[in-house]
């Protein structure tokens, strides 16, 4: 067992931390017309598109998000309507935020923004879609798919996998959505959701260990 996660074995925190590193793009930051927030149980989005926001990487932010099974008890308003509510606890203005709040996975995420922007008068050259850490390469891979006129680059809040797992506080539903997170990657694009992505022999294994293992629950089946 981990030391420092003691209901975890080492081997499963090395795979995980595999996959981790796979879906972070590290993209270098740079202005653009549009910070997007995607929707999920993670916190740290619109704590990191707030402060995006104040540092100047765009004037204007769209949360978006229904619910999800991993989130209707969290925010029971709706994932966007929360992390709006968030971020204007941080400083930011209400008239600097848009809602869409009808999405319930990636590519509504983008689609229903692209609208919801469009209604405004907006067409976004650019656009920084600010994620949970590893949902970066999904996002990146729908956008170019999806929106495919417009430069995306990703963000998220930088933390270590570590310190993500404190964050959140619930070892195995962190587990289970990195192995759910990198089966979309596949999937989505065999649905043409998404642009196909490279998957290393690495990463496959390290997933289907953890899968072995009973990390499921976010398949899809």
């Amino acid at each position: 067992m981990s030391a420092d996660r003691p209901g975890l074995p080492d081997h499963v925190l090395a795979d995980a931390q595999i996959l981790w590193d796979y879906h972070q793009l590290h993209h270098e930051l740079r202005p653009t017309d549009v910070g997007i927030g995607l929707g999920s149980h993670d916190p740290g989005v619109p704590d990191h598109t707030a402060d995006l926001y104040h540092r100047g990487m765009f004037p204007l932010i769209v949360f978006t998000g229904a619910n999800a099974p991993t989130t209707i008890d969290l925010y029971p308003d709706g994932e966007a309507v929360h992390y709006a509510r968030r971020a204007v606890e941080l400083g930011v203005p209400a008239d600097a935020i848009l809602i869409e709040p009808r999405a319930t996975n990636t590519a509504e995420n983008l689609i229903f923004t692209r609208q919801l922007l469009a209604e405004h008068g907006i067409t976004p050259q650019a656009v920084t879609l600010i994620t949970r850490p590893y949902q970066q390469r999904r996002a990146y891979a729908t956008c170019r798919k999806q929106w495919p006129d417009v430069d995306v680059i990703c963000s998220s809040q930088p933390q270590t996998f570590r310190n993500y797992l404190d964050t959140i506080n619930d070892d195995d539903r962190v587990i289970n959505m990195l192995v759910g997170d990198t089966q979309r990657i596949t999937l989505y694009a065999e649905r043409a959701y998404a642009l196909p992505q490279p998957i290393p022999a690495s990463i496959q294994r390290a997933y289907e260990h953890l899968i072995r293992l009973g990390f499921d629950s976010r398949l899809v089946t």
